[in-house]
C-alpha cells in the first residue's frame, strides 16, 4: 500500500493540505512517525515536535497494546485488557515502568526545551498506523490537556475498529486506508525500517532550525 513512511507522508501530507498556510503543529508519535512528521511540518508551513506516549504491554505478548500512558500519568486501558492477563496489580506496575521511560524519553529528545505550545493552534497528531489504537488516544488525550485551537488525528493506514475507538477524541480524523484484512502496520509499508532515538533527534533539531529560518526570512 505505501512504499515507504516517506511515500506515506508525501500523501497524507495531500491529505492535509487545508491546514497550509496555518502554522499547525505537528506532533508525531516516536520513533516511526517523525520522519513522517518533518516532511508533513514543511510541506504545511507548521512546526514539527514530539508527543510522548508508551503503550502497556500485555503480559504474554509484549507487542499488543492493553492500553498507553502519557507523560502526566494519565492512562488509557482498552476494554479487553483484562482478558489478555492484564489485571490491576500488572497494569500498576506495567505503567510505572513505562512512566519512567517516557521521562528518558524526555530527557534524550528535546534536552533543552520545553514541548512547544499547543495552546490555541491546529495540532495534528501523527502516527505511521493504528493497531489498536492504543496510543493514539493517549497522545490525544494529552494534546487536548494543552488547548489547541482543533485536533487533528492523522494516519496513512489504521484497522477500522481502532478509527472507531480514536474517534470521540479528536475532532477531525484524517486516514488514508483502513483495510478489514489488518494484522499489523508493517504489513502496509514495502519498507517499514525501525526508526532509531539518534534519528529522532537528529530530525527534531534540524526542524527547529528549519522552522527558525523560516520565522527569520
Amino acid at each position: 500500500m505505501f512504499v515507504d513512511r516517506i511515500d506515506a507522508a508525501q500523501r497524507l501530507a495531500k491529505a492535509l493540505a487545508q491546514y497550509r498556510g496555518q502554522n499547525p503543529l505537528v506532533l508525531a508519535i516516536p520513533r516511526g512517525a517523525v520522519p513522517m512528521g518533518k516532511i508533513i511540518a514543511a510541506e504545511l508551513g507548521g512546526e514539527l515536535d514530539v508527543v510522548l506516549v508508551k503503550k502497556l504491554r500485555a503480559p504474554f505478548s509484549p507487542e499488543f497494546a492493553v492500553g498507553a500512558i502519557d507523560e502526566s500519568g494519565w492512562a488509557y486501558v482498552a476494554p479487553d485488557a483484562r482478558e489478555a492477563g492484564a489485571d490491576e496489580v500488572y497494569l500498576a506496575r506495567e505503567q510505572q515502568t513505562q512512566l519512567a521511560l517516557l521521562r528518558q524519553r524526555r530527557a534524550q529528545y528535546t534536552p533543552a526545551r520545553a514541548p512547544i505550545d499547543a495552546a490555541g493552534r491546529v495540532a495534528i497528531v501523527i502516527d505511521d498506523g493504528l493497531a489498536t489504537g492504543a496510543t493514539m488516544i493517549a497522545a490525544l488525550h494529552s494534546v487536548r490537556a494543552r488547548q489547541p485551537r482543533r485536533i487533528v488525528c492523522a494516519v496513512p493506514v489504521a484497522a477500522p475498529q481502532s478509527l472507531d475507538a480514536v474517534a470521540p477524541y479528536a475532532d477531525e480524523l484524517v486516514c488514508l486506508e483502513a483495510p478489514i484484512e489488518f494484522y499489523a502496520v508493517g504489513q502496509f509499508y514495502r519498507s517499514f525500517n525501525q526508526v532509531e532515538d539518534e534519528e529522532v533527534i537528529a530530525t527534531l533539531a534540524e526542524s527547529r532550525v528549519a522552522a527558525g529560518e523560516a520565522r527569520a526570512s
